[in-house]
């Protein structure tokens, strides 16, 4: 009788579990849940095709068949990513992340590059080692057939579906359109498409018929999907497609989130009460390292002590002696000059605007905060040697600055890195002429900064490590890392002009003798993994017009060396040994024009920057 009545019992939980069923969603999350199952098996059987193809390679010359299999593995990858990345954010990196070496900081743990991209840069490579390839392709193809168990126990709501695709509209247009996924592909366009079509299908059960926001949305985004119809990657016209579509429909759907209650931000950096991602707060500063609530008071403090000379313990150097705000916060120097007013040290001077936007500081990245590295540049015996010992003491002593740390720090807890910090990051104008015209308020740009920015953005290759909106290393859709890359960069530049056809040899100056790697060995002196020899922090391209000698080593003293370097593929490129180089050796055979057209472009990112520290 017991067997009989537990056999009935477990018959009853089994009707219960089927009456149950899965999670109950809402319309908009139900929409997308069962977009994500049919597009995961469209994803899976493209990335068994792309095995197929791949185990039939035999020979250089059938490579079309892969290349072409991938790039549809890759397209239908764009309809389940906005989805997948968010929700199984631990779960994607298999599919499409960067092909090199990741390390976490403070460990000597790093991931091996796995996924969509590294077998690009195997289809690319100039000597493909087949076992490894397929290695790739299976692990990608294995993970892609249980994507649907992803779902199991999923709990979501219309507050996370919408943020994922807010996130996506900056996944479009940050990486996808820049091609920093396929570079070698040249998928980007096709790529971009996809991600919003898929975009568009999930967002139709949120679109109200008759509503204003609704139709709205409806019209930018129908202009989005038009402009993506031409699939000539280095013919695209980005700039029109940001300003006239992408931009409009990030404002129309943040307002149209706000307006029904269902605003949610689990990001670190991104400030959803912009109006989209070129507004001049669409990145939040204190959400940074360090970065707590700064008063007036703090900013005013710290402009003051930028320039205060009773820090260093001469009494003669401060933070404006590399950083001289009328020199757009350098100093306009190879490399600096220490405390004795004579030794050169090892690093440029880099600008300090828009510095706040980092989660590493230094060319090198060896501290987190503002704070951390103000305090080592002043206790530096280098530098400026300073006594930090009753800092605060000895300086209020002077009127202005007791009374300046008491409006700054009511509450106690004076700090002189903290008032500094504050300062430094107030500089992000994002006031220049291309500002003002991405965001179409006044003026115009001309046709060359046009030609210039979609060359940038798109056959350069530049976007795929200064990403927009600031330009720099700070990697999109979250901006919550920073990139550190090995260019290759040499110790002078006086190399070859790679617009010049056959001009100079491999590893040679144009006269003939040889080509020399800078010596500084960059982030590896934090951590030693041999493929973080030469890695360095990438800076903002912001006003760097004003801001010449160029990279680390301050080794390039213009705008067109620096294009010839990266047209070249790097040191790599110009035939350096640079196993580990991160930048494509690939040359990028960009025309003298197109190169002046770039720094035409260059010179519209400069802000107007207030002279006074």
């Amino acid at each position: 009788m017991r067997v009989a009545i537990l056999i009935l019992s477990c018959l009853g939980l089994l009707s219960l579990t089927r009456l149950i069923g899965p999670p109950a969603y809402a319309p908009g999350v139900q929409t997308a849940v069962d977009y994500f199952k049919k597009e995961s098996a469209a994803f899976s059987s493209s990335c068994t095709a792309l095995r197929l193809a791949v185990t039939t390679l035999k020979t250089p010359d059938q490579l079309v068949e892969p290349r072409k299999a991938l790039l549809e593995c890759r397209r239908r990858y764009k309809y389940i990513e906005s989805f997948l990345e968010y929700f199984f954010r631990s779960s994607s990196t298999i599919y499409n992340r960067a092909p090199k070496f990741e390390t976490e900081d403070g460990s000597m743990e790093y991931q091996s590059p796995v996924g969509l991209q590294v077998i690009e840069s195997m289809l690319y490579d100039t000597a493909i080692d087949e076992r490894a390839l397929l290695q790739q392709v299976d692990a990608v193809e294995s993970a892609a057939a249980d994507l649907p168990a992803l779902l199991y126990g999923l709990r979501a709501d219309d507050r996370q579906e919408l943020e994922s695709l807010r996130v996506e509209l900056i996944r479009i247009m940050a990486l996808d359109i820049t091609g920093y996924e396929a570079p070698l592909l040249k998928s980007g366009i096709i790529e971009s498409r996809a991600a919003l079509a898929s975009f568009a299908y999930q967002l139709q059960p949120y679109l109200l018929a008759g509503e204003k926001r609704s139709d709205s949305v409806r019209f930018y985004l129908d202009r989005a999907t038009g402009l993506l119809k031409a699939d000539n990657f280095d013919g695209f016209d980005r700039l029109g497609f940001m300003r006239e579509a992408m931009l409009p429909l990030q404002k129309q759907l943040g307002a149209l989130i706000h307006e029904r209650g269902l605003e949610l931000n689990t990001t670190k950096t991104l400030n959803y009460a912009a109006d989209d991602l070129f507004s001049a707060d669409a990145l939040s500063p204190e959400k940074f390292p360090g970065g707590g609530p700064a008063n007036g008071a703090m900013v005013q403090l710290g402009r003051a002590l930028f320039s205060e000379t009773k820090l260093s313990g001469n009494q003669t150097k401060s933070c404006a002696s590399c950083h001289n705000p009328a020199k757009a916060f350098t100093d306009q120097l190879p490399v600096s000059i220490g405390f004795d007013g004579h030794q050169q040290l090892d690093r440029n001077a880099p600008t300090l605007l828009y510095s706040a936007y980092q989660f590493n500081q230094f060319w090198d990245g060896r501290v987190k905060s503002l704070e951390e590295q103000i305090r080592t540049v002043m206790t530096d015996v280098r530098e400026m040697r300073g006594d930090t010992t009753g800092l605060v003491s000895r300086l209020r002593q002077d009127h202005f600055y007791d009374q300046a740390f008491s409006e700054a720090f009511p509450n106690g807890g004076a700090d002189v890195a903290t008032a500094i910090a504050a300062f430094v990051r107030s500089l992000h104008p994002m006031n220049s002429p291309f500002d003002r015209y991405i965001r179409d308020e006044s003026g115009q740009l001309s046709p060359d900064a046009i030609k210039g920015a979609n060359l940038f953005l798109g056959k350069a290759q530049c976007a795929t490590c200064h990403f927009i909106p600031l330009f720099n290393g700070l990697i999109p859709p979250e901006y919550s890392l920073t990139e550190f890359e090995v260019l290759g960069t040499t110790a002078d530049d006086l190399f070859p002009d790679s617009t010049t056809s056959g001009s100079g040899k491999p590893g040679r100056h144009a006269d003939g003798t040889a080509l020399r790697l800078s010596k500084d060995e960059g982030r590896y002196k934090q951590y030693p993994f041999p493929f973080l020899k030469g890695a360095f922090k990438t800076p903002t391209v912001r006003d760097a017009a004003l801001t010449s000698p160029y990279m680390h080593n301050g080794a390039f003293h213009s705008l067109e060396t620096v294009m010839t370097f990266y047209n070249n593929g790097g040191g790599a490129g110009m035939g350096l040994h640079v196993p580990d180089q991160t930048l494509s050796s690939a040359h990028l055979n960009l025309s003298e024009a197109e190169i002046k057209d770039i720094i035409q472009f260059i010179h519209v990112l400069t802000d107007s920057i207030p002279t006074r520290s």
